[in-house]
């Protein structure tokens, strides 16, 4: 495979971006925008493919010698992280395109730049470049928040930008510290050098703590569930699947990397990651609106993918690759299902919406399939990554552990329902002809208003995704034990960084 493909999904990205800042409308930006997303898609299929038997593949930048050049290194972890990053973002730029939200000026570039940003901080091998990238990730996401043109949406962005320039400055801290004890940020040249040095692992788990509050995780949870029910539709599902995500990626990568899977800290992540499976899913409970019990069941979610990382086992590992890919499928298609119902009737509350799945048969089905992967039900995907989860925590006789996880899944089927029997099911309303559809009357009130096939379609086609995972579980299983077998030996992830 010729590696110069590692930084054109950096650049080609960027450089549409830049072409969509003059092509602003017509069928040509349209084109421009989802393809360069579908050609991401394309190059991760080819990475995975690529990296599907173990190997490992490198790029310096510029042909420079590795720890001048910008190292981007791809393997089995980060190539999967890529493929699914390039699917979101095409399928959330079509119900963008859908909703007419591509139309507004600089949209697409944003999101173009964002993506970017997002591959660059999964295939690069260098903590300061990993900072640059991130940086890269959050600027447009600035940009995307304060498009929503709303009091609330501004509300939300300013406590968006607070938590991530707070984020931002722990980590530029850390990566500091880690260059000023140990000579290098190279990821390849930092090998357990947590385990050699205690200050060196003071640095990183500085880095590390920065992540967990961008992951959002319990106790500084708080941020996200303020700012993600502020955006459009279509920048909140955008957002669930990238930005805790990376950072999620980042801490599986550092903990093996840097502190080679020291087992003398993991009691901290099973008692951190559980008191988040649990806090989330219960914070859910009281919340009245799609969006809101949606935003907590993501900080519940992303305690279970993070105990992967805190069991180190090859089991647990593979089960929490396995669950931040299905997680990042299913939670888009819910923003997504959820999102086209706000933009059609205005409103996302429980007590306003009743009875659509007579009129929205293909988006309730949509909406059911992915509630029930989130849960942890057969035959979706939800079921194999929850059900080796909680195999992998009887494996390492956590006990509670694998208790709790058991029963924030049941409070997660109740929560889904909940939304079903509130939204979906029920009598559909009368019409009444005096008051006219859209807006934020409540539905129960107006006449019946359909929603267009387009804004269906990208919630089915994750749903179906998160389906064929579900059925064909063993694929992504191979491919999660494969990015584990490197988590657990990081030997060729080295050599590969650190070949000059």
């Amino acid at each position: 495979m010729n590696t110069v493909l590692l930084p054109l999904l950096v650049a080609v990205p960027l450089l549409s971006a830049a072409l969509l800042t003059v092509l602003t409308t017509g069928p040509v930006s349209r084109i421009l925008f989802l393809g360069t997303s579908a050609g991401a898609l394309t190059a991760g299929l080819s990475l995975l493919w690529a990296t599907r038997d173990g190997q490992v593949y490198a790029h310096q930048v510029g042909l420079w010698p590795a720890g001048v050049a910008i190292p981007f290194v791809a393997d089995t972890f980060s190539a999967l992280m890529v493929t699914t990053t390039a699917l979101l973002v095409l399928v959330c730029s079509a119900f963008a395109i859908a909703t007419g939200e591509a139309e507004r000026r600089f949209f697409a570039s944003l999101v173009l730049v964002l993506s970017a940003g997002v591959y660059g901080a999964l295939l690069t091998a260098d903590l300061f470049n990993l900072f640059v990238f991130v940086e890269v990730m959050l600027l447009p996401s600035y940009g995307l928040m304060a498009i929503a043109g709303t009091l609330h949406g501004l509300r939300g962005g300013r406590t968006y930008v607070t938590a991530n320039l707070l984020t931002s400055t722990l980590f530029l801290a850390g990566v500091a510290l880690v260059y000023g004890t140990a000579g290098t940020v190279q990821l390849g040249e930092l090998a357990g050098a947590a385990q050699e040095s205690p200050v060196i692992a003071v640095a990183t788990g500085l880095v590390l703590v920065a992540m967990m509050i961008k992951a959002a995780v319990v106790p500084v949870h708080g941020w996200l569930v303020r700012t993600y029910t502020a955006p459009s539709p279509a920048v909140t599902a955008l957002f669930s699947g990238l930005h805790t995500k990376v950072a999620i990626y980042v801490v599986y990568r550092l903990y093996a990397l840097v502190f080679d899977g020291d087992a003398s800290l993991l009691w901290i992540g099973l008692v951190v990651f559980t008191a988040t499976m649990a806090i989330g899913v219960l914070g859910a409970v009281g919340e009245s609106t799609t969006r809101s019990i949606l935003v907590f069941h993501m900080v519940s979610q992303i305690g279970y993918i993070l105990l992967g990382v805190a069991l180190f086992t090859e089991l647990g590992l593979m089960a929490g690759i396995f669950y931040l890919v299905h997680h990042m499928v299913v939670k888009a298609s819910l923003f997504l299902s959820t999102g086209a119902i706000e933009h059609v009737h205005g409103t996302g509350d429980l007590e306003r919406l009743r009875g659509l799945v007579r009129r929205e048969p293909l988006l309730a089905l949509a909406f059911l399939g992915a509630a029930l992967s989130l849960a942890g039900l057969p035959p979706f995907s939800g079921f194999v990554a929850k059900l080796t989860l909680v195999a992998a925590a009887f494996e390492a006789g956590q006990w509670t552990v694998a208790v709790v996880a058991i029963a924030v899944s049941l409070i997660t089927l109740m929560s889904m329902l909940k939304i079903w029997g509130s939204v979906f099911w029920g009598r559909p309303p009368e019409p009444d002809p005096q008051e006219p559809a859209g807006g934020d009357t409540a539905i129960a009130t107006r006449a019946p208003v359909r929603i267009r096939t387009g804004l269906v379609l990208p919630a089915v086609a994750l749903t179906a995704v998160t389906l064929g995972l579900g059925l064909g579980g063993q694929v992504l299983l191979d491919l999660s034990a494969q990015a584990a077998a490197h988590l657990l030996d990081t030997s060729t992830y080295v050599e590969a960084v650190t070949s000059r």
